[in-house]
């Protein structure tokens, strides 16, 4: 028999560090305006779901986009869920790391000075765990990378098989199951496509 918990995942709204593309992990960036907008929209797209258990990044872009979205009386904080740390790669864009380090990437080289994939893995792992023994839906608010790292443990990969997941901000997701298989039932949904279907 399939188990019955799902994970539906939220990618906080838009903050100016991530419409640059500056890695932003410590940094408590805010949400924009049309980040706030996002945010209450994803609300409006939430609206009717039961959720068992409401988790968030205690950073305020994740946690400020679960209260707009309508579940500031729900959502606990966790710092399982904060977005990997960058270490002495934060602030900085892809291009402008890649300038001393050509080719790099998160998922193959690590950040300099940062968190590992083995911590990373610790941490999403229990967010799993906690989503699979809940009864009825978990619904977590965070970051672009530590929700790829997820997703992947999710399915039962490696950490750095989050490579393969496109995540944009103020985007729902959900894992499920295919019976005892665990799956991706919807991935990367904005706010603008599920208006439109």
């Amino acid at each position: 028999m399939a188990p019955a918990s799902r994970l539906w995942i939220v990618r906080h709204g838009e903050t100016t560090w991530a419409r640059l593309g500056r890695h932003t992990s410590r940094t408590d960036v805010p949400l924009t305006a049309r980040g706030r907008d996002e945010a209450r929209r994803l609300g409006d797209d939430l609206a009717g779901q039961r959720f068992a258990l409401v988790l968030s990044s205690p950073r305020q872009r994740a946690l400020e986009t679960a209260r707009l979205a309508g579940f500031a009386d729900q959502v606990e904080v966790t710092d399982d869920l904060v977005e990997w740390d960058y270490g002495a790669d934060e602030g900085l864009t892809t291009p402008q790391i890649r300038a001393d380090r050509p080719g790099w990437t998160i998922w193959r080289d690590g950040p300099r000075n940062g968190e590992t994939a083995p911590h990373v893995r610790a941490r999403v792992d229990r967010v799993i765990a906690r989503a699979r023994e809940a009864r009825g839906d978990t619904l977590a608010f965070a970051h672009g990378h530590v929700l790829r790292a997820l997703t992947a443990r999710w399915l039962g990969l490696p950490v750095r098989d989050g490579r393969l997941f496109e995540l944009a901000t103020a985007t729902i997701s959900v894992l499920g199951w295919e019976r005892e298989q665990a799956t991706i039932e919807r991935w990367n949904v904005s706010t603008a496509e599920l208006t439109r279907t």
